[in-house]
C-alpha cells in the first residue's frame, strides 16, 4: 500500500475504534452506574456526581482520548500532521472535560435548589459559587485549548496574561467585588433565597428569588423584578424581614388620635356604667386595692385627694384597650413580644393612643385582618367612654355649620 493509503486506513480504523469505545463506555456507565446509584441513599453527593447528564458528557471524552493516544501508532503519517491531530484531540479533550465540570456544577446547584443534597448545604444559595466555578473552568479551559492548538506551553500564555492583569482587573472588577460580597453574605448568613428584604435606594421591596454571582433578583410586591448588584448589598444597607418570620409574630404599631376636648374625669354614674364591663374588672380592683393601701412615701398628699372616682375616661379606655389585647386570641403573649397601650404627646391632631403588640401570625393577609378587627372594635366602643376620634373639619362641614346657623337666624327672625 502507498504511504498515504496506510495513513488514511490507520486514521479510519482509529476513528472506528474511537466510536466503538465511545458507545461501549456510554452503555457501561449508564448500566452499571445506575445500578450502583440506585443502591445509594437518595440524599447525598453520590447520586448528584453520577447523574445521567454527567455520565453522558464523560463518555464523549473517549474519542478524543483515543486519537490523542493512538495517533502515534498510525504508520506512514507525516510528523506535522500527527502533531496537528494530537493537538486538536487534546483541545477537544479539554473542551469535553470543561463541559463535564460545568454540567456537574449545574447538577449540584439544581440538587441544592431541590434540597436533595446534604443538609449542611441547604441554608444558603450556592449559585454564585457555581457560576464562579464555571467561569474559572472556562478560563482555564480556554487557556489550555489555545495552548494546545498553538502547540505552546500554557505557562507562556499565563505569563502573557500576567502583563495584562491590570486590564483583567478592570474587566472583571464587578465580578471580583460581587464574589467577595457573596462570600461575606453567605458566611454571615445575611441573605437567603425566599427572604423578604427592603432596599429603598434601589427600589427593592419583596422576596429574593435568585442569588447569582453578579446579581440578586428581588420580586417586588407589584410583581416587578429589581436586579441588585451583589456587591451593593455590602456597600449599602438593607432590611431583612427573616427575623420577623422566624419569631412567629408581626408587630402592630398604630395610634388612635383622640379629640382632647372629649377627655374628662369620670362621674360616679359613668364609673358605675363602666364597672359593668368585664374587661375592666381587674383594672378597677387593682386601682381600688392600691387606694386602700397608699404608699407611705406619698403621705405628703392626703388620701382623700386621690378618690377612686378621679379617673379620666381616657385612662379607663387605655386600660380597656390593654385588657382587650390581652384577651385577644390572635395577639401573641410569648416572651419578648411586648404588649402595651400608651398615650403619646398631644399634637395638633389630638391625643395619640398607641397600641404596641404582635400578632400570632406572620401571614400578611391575616395580619391586616387582625389589625383591622382590633381598631374597628376600639373605635366602636369609644362612645361608651365618652370619647371621640379627632377629625379635622372640612370645607364642606364648615359650610354646613354656617348654613345651619343662617337657617336658625332666619327662623328666629
Amino acid at each position: 500500500m502507498a504511504p498515504w493509503a496506510k495513513a488514511t486506513t490507520g486514521l479510519l480504523l482509529l476513528a472506528l475504534l474511537a466510536l466503538v469505545l465511545r458507545f461501549a463506555v456510554h452503555l457501561t456507565l449508564m448500566h452499571f452506574v445506575r445500578v450502583w446509584r440506585s443502591a445509594m441513599p437518595a440524599s447525598g453527593w453520590a447520586p448528584i456526581l453520577m447523574h445521567d447528564h454527567v455520565l453522558s458528557r464523560m463518555a464523549k471524552i473517549v474519542p478524543s482520548l483515543v486519537f490523542q493516544l493512538g495517533t502515534r501508532w498510525v504508520q506512514e503519517l507525516p510528523q506535522d500532521v500527527s502533531v496537528g491531530i494530537v493537538n486538536v484531540a487534546t483541545a477537544l479533550t479539554v473542551f469535553h472535560v470543561v463541559r463535564v465540570l460545568a454540567t456537574l456544577l449545574e447538577e449540584i446547584n439544581e440538587a441544592h435548589d431541590r434540597h436533595d443534597g446534604p443538609k449542611i448545604t441547604q441554608t444558603n444559595s450556592i449559585k454564585s459559587y457555581v457560576q464562579l466555578g464555571k467561569l474559572i473552568a472556562y478560563i482555564v479551559g480556554a487557556l489550555l485549548i489555545t495552548a494546545s492548538l498553538l502547540n505552546r506551553s500554557p505557562l507562556l500564555l499565563l505569563s502573557g496574561l500576567g502583563a495584562m492583569s491590570a486590564v483583567l482587573m478592570l474587566v472583571f472588577k464587578d465580578t471580583i467585588l460581587s464574589f467577595v460580597a457573596g462570600v461575606q453574605i453567605a458566611s454571615n448568613d445575611m441573605l437567603r433565597v425566599g427572604d423578604w428584604i427592603e432596599m429603598p435606594q434601589v427600589g427593592a421591596d419583596g422576596f429574593v428569588v435568585d442569588i447569582a454571582l453578579n446579581t440578586v433578583k428581588v420580586q417586588n410586591w407589584d410583581k416587578t423584578i429589581t436586579t441588585i448588584p451583589t456587591w451593593k448589598l455590602m456597600s449599602d444597607s438593607f432590611k431583612n424581614w427573616r427575623g420577623m418570620f422566624n419569631s412567629g409574630g408581626r408587630r402592630i404599631l398604630r395610634a388612635i388620635h383622640i379629640d382632647a376636648a372629649t377627655v374628662h374625669l369620670l362621674t360616679a354614674q359613668e364609673r358605675q356604667t363602666l364597672s359593668g364591663i368585664a374587661l375592666l374588672k381587674d383594672y378597677w380592683n387593682e386601682r381600688d386595692g392600691l387606694l386602700a393601701q397608699p404608699d407611705a412615701a406619698a403621705n405628703a398628699m392626703p388620701t382623700q385627694a386621690i378618690a377612686p372616682d378621679m379617673v379620666t375616661n381616657l385612662a379607663a379606655f387605655k386600660a380597656y384597650a390593654y385588657a382587650y389585647l390581652m384577651a385577644h386570641p390572635r395577639i401573641s403573649k410569648a416572651p419578648g413580644m411586648f404588649l402595651l397601650a400608651r398615650t403619646l404627646e398631644p399634637s395638633p391632631t389630638g391625643i395619640p393612643l398607641q397600641l404596641y403588640c404582635y400578632t400570632a401570625t406572620t401571614v400578611w393577609v391575616e395580619y391586616e385582618g387582625i389589625q383591622g378587627e382590633i381598631f374597628d372594635h376600639l373605635i366602636g366602643v369609644m362612645p361608651l367612654f365618652g370619647l371621640s376620634l379627632y377629625q379635622r373639619s372640612s370645607d364642606y362641614s364648615n359650610r354646613q355649620i354656617v348654613q345651619a346657623l343662617s337657617n336658625d337666624d332666619e327662623a328666629h327672625a
